[in-house]
């Protein structure tokens, strides 16, 4: 498992889909607010008049020497839910990150989010 502070050490670096084709760059760490793990990534894309953050998990990740490495497929992480770059998640999107990578969605008990930014 990826620790929370190692991957924060990783922002800024190209993050590369599992052919190696580079999708973005690491902007933010999101972790699971029910372990404190880091859960999911903010990705920037686009050019540089129309950059946007997209999500994606970590689950399978992978560190390399200046790239983090995902499982997921670039086409797939470009049609994910995103933000404006200077925008923040709201509580109400959360669950479409998830359904877009075919995950369980988790809120807390009485409704808490299940990401927060680290």
């Amino acid at each position: 498992m990826i620790q929370a502070a190692d991957i924060r050490e990783w922002r800024t670096h190209d993050v590369v889909d599992a052919k190696g084709r580079k999708i973005g760059i690491l902007e933010a760490v999101y972790v699971d607010t029910a372990t404190d793990e880091p859960a999911v990534v903010t990705v920037r894309t686009g050019p540089p008049t129309r950059r946007r953050l997209v999500f994606v998990p970590l689950d399978d990740a992978l560190l390399g020497p200046g790239y983090v490495q995902i499982s997921y497929s670039r086409s797939l992480v470009k049609k994910a839910p995103s933000i404006g770059t200077d925008d923040i998640l709201p509580a109400e999107q959360e669950e479409a990150i998830f359904q877009h990578y075919g995950m369980t969605y988790r809120p807390g008990a009485n409704g808490e989010r299940q990401l927060a930014r680290r």
